[in-house]
């Protein structure tokens, strides 16, 4: 199984808009990642965003190139200072790769949990509009596999 962890696209201030949806920037980001993934052939078989107008949009730009014909699917428990153990239970009946497009510091803590057994214990460095890809070994646990940041992609 495939997790593949996105922090939404770079969003406009809350006092321009309290909804807060994609700035100019981060759409040009997340349709430059959906681009890259496509070419990639990366296939999920759900993706979960956290509701939030940012995460929704960059949900939608992903879904519209890498799954099309996907639900989207709104979840509870991915909100930036939610905690990390209810979502890390539901991962443990996955088996399909699935796509999550959060918000930091969760993704962040998600991570680190999962591959160092600590949240504390920083392991990436997500930027708006990042994707870290991990991947559940049997033996092993859960390994970063790869992660691609904006500036990588041009």
């Amino acid at each position: 199984m495939r997790l593949y962890l996105v922090q939404h696209g770079d969003a406009v201030p809350k006092v321009r808009d309290p909804e807060r949806p994609l700035s100019d920037k981060g759409l040009g980001d997340v349709k430059r990642l959906a681009a890259w993934l496509a070419k990639r052939d990366l296939k999920v078989g759900r993706i979960l965003h956290s509701g939030k107008t940012r995460a929704k949009q960059t949900a939608e730009l992903l879904a519209g190139k890498i799954a099309s014909g996907t639900a989207i699917e709104a979840v509870a428990g991915i909100d930036p200072t939610d905690p990390i153990e209810p979502f890390m239970q539901l991962l443990d009946g996955w088996t399909d790769n699935v796509l999550v497009v959060g918000h930091l510091p969760f993704l962040a803590k998600l991570v680190s949990r999962l591959v160092c057994e600590s949240a504390r214990r920083p392991v990436v460095a997500y930027l708006p509009g990042s994707i870290v890809c991990l991947e559940k070994e049997a033996d092993t646990g859960w390994v970063i596999s790869w992660m691609a940041r904006p500036e990588l992609l041009g």
